[in-house]
């Protein structure tokens, strides 16, 4: 058990140092593309050469960009005071600097965060009223000025000559051409979640160096490749089974065009051998740029063929082009040939059934537990969602999938009619812990969130874009507005009623469709309900549509008159307002059908 929690901190703590780098980065993309549009655009050998508007490349590279890096860097360590800080602390490693200072930044903005915050513990409490003020500007004023001289003498140096050092290493590697073997590293590490803190954290700060020496970079292709992700879900598309078949060509435009690279990340955790596949895609992508002496002006984030294809240098298009289709093609190849020689892949060994699976054993080994549990009732479980005033998705960045997550979850909320709930997404290293709170992150990341908000509400899932645990919250959400302590002694009564009294609350001169739904009952019974009850209509010589559909596809509204169980009556008034509902004992012979038919047009 001890070395379980020893593994699990470790691998906490590697993450949380990878969040931080890329943390500092990721709020800063829309600067760092700036810059590469102005350079591809205005400089001397750019589309639009303009002398004039070209003075703005070196400032922006050098001054603006590593100041708002540790700018970031310091509010994250310590709000505003400590982002100020940060800013000025920075100061010193840039002034004089013979390179872009963002390594550099990368220290001081953290340090100069972390230095007020120690001096604030030391000394903010001591200050007498009426003298706030002065003790916040000049505390703030003298640190930022000693860390910023502590820059220029100490920092500036080290970080200088590690540039270096670092700089000339990637050339020697690229010019032996062993750049390529780099994705074997790459690319498992991005299905565990850290591409964030490797692409942005890593490879971009480099990339931004190499990139103002020769006016492109290499590094900025070897995470954002969308070409090996695209190869695996086309592989997919053709040999996949079930509902991974299905959802692949609607995950591969996301991925390829939307750049959200984890949505293809839950198929190779379904297939741990596909690993290889989206190596070898790397790895061919990579030597392709480098042989043809490609690669982009500035960081393509998300990592979509669009981005890639706008912070492409003049004259490169074809030879990215080329890149993304070597390793799209030879990921395609390994992951199909993995796929076909798996024999044991069924068609009920789908995405779903096994991010459930998934989702179930990551839960039971944290000693957790899902959103809804049998032999609870609907009030012990809705309890637990009592206090929630706000839901957050929280992953690496804030951006990309957990922006889609909450998106996803946002338009399930709305459809459910919960107006008073918001769904919003945020970088982890943000998160605050305040009342009321649901947290919604990656299984990879749930115990760093756990000590982010101690006092939150927290459900981990396995992948942000597809989890069944969504339709658990809004169903529990949902359910504080319909389920009152008297709720259950009322569904007894309706038990009860006779069948007559059902049929008076049905309002049959709105009806528009007949449903039965297959949830919480045998497919096969709701079918042949479903037909039978078509046969009484035609005889009847009614037209009203009559359909069998799944609970998740019903829509809510007082046109569908849905007929299930009495065992499953419960669960869909929880999860629907509107729908009218006719409960029977037997869903292939029910005494009301007669009635019913009667009544319908």
């Amino acid at each position: 058990m001890e070395m379980k929690k020893s593994k699990s901190s470790l691998k906490a703590k590697i993450q949380r140092l990878g969040t931080t780098l890329s943390g500092m980065i990721m709020p800063n993309i829309a600067a760092i593309i700036a810059w590469g549009l102005i350079t591809a655009l205005f400089m001397a050998a750019g589309w639009i050469p303009n002398k004039q508007i070209a003075t703005l490349i070196s400032p922006m590279l050098n001054y603006m960009i590593p100041l708002l890096i540790a700018y970031v860097g310091g509010r994250m360590v310590y709000e505003e005071r400590g982002a100020v800080v940060g800013a000025i602390a920075v100061m010193g490693v840039i002034v004089g600097s013979s390179v872009p200072m963002f390594l550099g930044a990368m220290i001081m903005g953290p340090l100069g965060g972390w230095s007020i915050k120690k001096f604030d513990q030391l000394f903010q409490d001591k200050i007498k009223s009426g003298f706030e003020m002065i003790y916040n500007n000049f505390s703030s004023g003298i640190l930022g000025m000693i860390l910023a001289i502590f820059g220029v003498f100490v920092v500036n140096p080290l970080v200088t000559a590690g540039s270096n050092f670092m700089s000339k290493g990637v050339d020697w590697i690229i010019s032996i051409h062993m750049l390529p073997l780099a994705n074997i590293f790459i690319e498992p590490a991005k299905i565990l979640f850290l591409n964030n803190a490797i692409g942005n954290g890593i490879l971009v700060p480099l990339g931004i160096q190499q990139a103002s020496q020769s006016g492109k970079s290499v590094l900025f292709l070897l995470e954002s490749n969308p070409g090996p992700g695209i190869g695996i879900l086309l592989a997919f598309m053709i040999f996949g089974k079930g509902t991974a078949k299905a959802s692949a060509p609607g995950a591969a435009i996301i991925q390829f065009f939307g750049g959200i690279h984890e949505i293809y990340f839950p198929y190779i955790l379904m297939k741990p051998a596909l690993v290889f596949a989206a190596i070898a895609g790397g790895i061919s992508g990579t030597f392709t740029f480098q042989l043809l002496g490609t690669g982009l002006k500035a960081a393509a984030s998300p990592g979509s063929i669009i981005a890639i294809l706008l912070m492409t240098p003049k004259g490169n298009y074809l030879k990215i082009l080329i890149g993304v289709l070597v390793a799209a093609i030879v990921s395609f190849i390994v992951a199909s040939v993995i796929l076909k020689a798996d024999k044991t892949m069924t068609d009920d060994d789908d995405l779903e059934a096994r991010q459930r699976q998934m989702d179930a054993m990551k839960s039971e080994s944290k000693g957790g537990s899902s959103a809804i549990t049998d032999g609870q009732s609907a009030t012990e479980q809705v309890k637990k969602y009592e206090d929630v005033e706000k839901i957050i998705f929280a992953c690496d960045a804030g951006m990309g999938s957990s922006a889609m997550g909450a998106s996803l979850l946002r338009d399930k909320v709305k459809k459910a009619g919960i107006t008073d709930i918001p769904v919003t997404n945020t970088a982890i290293s943000r998160l605050k812990d305040e009342n009321g709170l649901l947290v919604i992150t990656q299984e990879e990341l749930a115990e760093r969130a756990l000590q982010k908000t101690p006092g939150a509400m927290h459900i981990s899932v396995d992948n942000f874009l597809s989890s069944p645990k969504y339709d658990e919250v809004v169903l529990n959400l949902k359910a504080l507005n319909q389920i009152s302590p008297s709720e259950e002694k009322k569904d007894v009564v309706a038990e009860d009623a006779n069948d007559e009294l059902g049929l008076q609350n049905i309002d049959f001169s709105v009806l528009k469709e007949v449903d039965f739904i297959h949830h919480d009952q045998r497919i096969g019974s709701a079918t042949m309900a479903t037909s039978m009850f078509k046969d009484r209509l035609k005889k009847a010589g009614r037209k009203t549509p009559v359909k069998n559909i799944g609970i998740d596809e019903l829509e809510d509204s007082k046109e569908r008159l849905v007929i299930v169980t009495k065992e499953a009556e419960k669960n869909l008034k929880l999860r629907y307002t509107n729908v009218q509902i006719l409960s029977v004992s037997n869903l292939l012979e029910a005494d009301e059908y007669d009635a019913v038919v009667a009544h319908l047009k």
